[in-house]
């Protein structure tokens, strides 16, 4: 692709891939991640952005049985797996769209850097989650840690990509009003 072609359609692959994102997402919250609190009472690893300990985690583990931990690798795990991607292609997009309206470049770095930060720790946050799972019922106190830190990491990067580009929106509609309005 050439950076005219990407320079007339982003906005395009912006709105596609936000749609393909939150379509993914609105499965995930209303099926499978509703399915793994229902199964386990107890909230799903990709839902506590404030991380989990040692405990939190065995209690999950183990009120989801055999069958729900199935689940999750084959269900959550399956759809989370191209959700991260679609995110971030969908943010990043955003950003180089509304970007052509921000003079601050610093802002533009930082918001694609935050996007691509959240995305790389929800994909380590997969892998500490499969790693649980199979090593259940052994799993090891630094798996947990690991994991539960990537949660963090993508829940905080991703919040400050999303306000980022909320920022970046409102400075469009601002600009674009005192165009209209000289």
């Amino acid at each position: 692709m050439t950076n005219s072609f990407l320079s007339k359609h982003i906005g395009t692959i912006a709105v596609g891939s936000g749609l393909i994102a939150a379509s993914i997402y609105v499965l995930m919250v209303n099926v499978t991640l509703a399915h793994i609190e229902a199964v386990s009472g107890q909230i799903p690893f990709d839902m506590r952005p404030s991380g989990y300990g040692p405990i939190e985690a065995e209690a999950l583990l183990d009120a989801l049985g055999v069958d729900g931990r199935g689940y999750y690798l084959s269900h959550q795990i399956a759809l989370d797996t191209i959700y991260p991607a679609m995110l971030a292609l969908t943010m990043v997009a955003a950003i180089c769209w509304l970007g052509r309206y921000t003079p601050n470049r610093k802002l533009f770095r930082f918001c694609v850097a935050f996007s691509a930060v959240g995305a790389l720790f929800d994909y380590i946050e997969n892998l500490g989650i499969v790693a649980m799972i199979w090593s259940w019922p052994e799993v090891s106190v630094p798996l947990v840690y690991a994991a539960s830190s990537a949660t963090i990491i993508k829940s905080v990067s991703t919040t400050l990509a999303v306000m980022l580009v909320l920022l970046m929106g409102l400075n469009w509609v601002r600009l674009s009003k005192a165009d209209l309005h000289p």
